[in-house]
């Protein structure tokens, strides 16, 4: 298995796991029944629970390019120093949107937001020229 497909794996694994936290705020704030079912008027999240749920969201949405981007360079055969670099910049750059995302911290979350967009744009970049 190549690294940037290890990569894949972790950033898919990171994302499979995001959902965690804010479900046992939902537990804890609507309970078990409210937090499975539909309840008319459900309790609000705690704010940095909406905020992870929402940057779990962005992780979702991003996965599909990432993804699609580590495949199609896979694929072709294209493995160097840049798609590894992209790849492990782009898994900690998740990391870090997920966390500083939850804290609320407004600038380093779109920082770390470009990030990864760049590191996808570097695996295009390497899989287009």
């Amino acid at each position: 298995m190549t690294k940037e497909l290890m990569y894949l794996t972790w950033v898919a694994t990171l994302t499979a796991v995001l959902w965690i936290p804010y479900i046992l705020n939902t537990i804890m704030v609507r309970g078990l029944g409210g937090a499975v079912g539909y309840p008319d008027n459900p309790q609000p999240l705690a704010a940095w629970a909406t905020r992870m749920k929402a940057a779990h969201y962005n992780a979702v949405e991003n996965l599909v390019v990432f993804a699609a981007l580590v495949l199609v360079a896979n694929a072709a055969g294209i493995s160097n120093e840049t798609t590894v670099l992209a790849c492990t910049v782009y898994f900690w750059a998740r990391v870090a949107h997920y966390l500083i995302y939850g804290f609320g911290i407004p600038w380093l979350r779109t920082l770390s937001f470009a990030v990864g967009f760049l590191c996808q744009i570097a695996l295009a970049w390497q899989i287009l020229t």
